[in-house]
């Protein structure tokens, strides 16, 4: 599913116009794009939860010559589901 298929979706089921629904959606996903971007965790009970993880510094190499180098640390986005989610995906 694309971000315009869950517009019609959410849109049918809920009754509210897809234009209104991609306003909506589009502010949802704002949302957890801005608190993700200051460390602010996300969570939707049953759902999951996005939050920021910190890679550390390691080492790598170069795969076309083979040297060392160093990878800096850098923060990620990541998901972890809910029970609900999980029993759902499971059935």
């Amino acid at each position: 599913m694309n971000k315009a298929e869950l517009i019609q979706k959410v849109s049918g089921q809920t009754g509210v116009a897809k234009r209104d629904t991609e306003v909506i959606v589009n502010a949802t996903l704002d949302a957890i794009q801005t608190a993700l971007s200051v460390d602010e965790k996300v969570q939707f009970v049953g759902f999951g939860t996005f939050e920021v993880r910190h890679r550390a510094s390691r080492t790598g190499r170069n795969p076309q010559t083979g040297d060392a180098i160093i990878i800096p640390e850098t923060r990620v986005p990541g998901f972890r589901a809910g029970n609900k989610l999980k029993d759902a995906v499971k059935k």
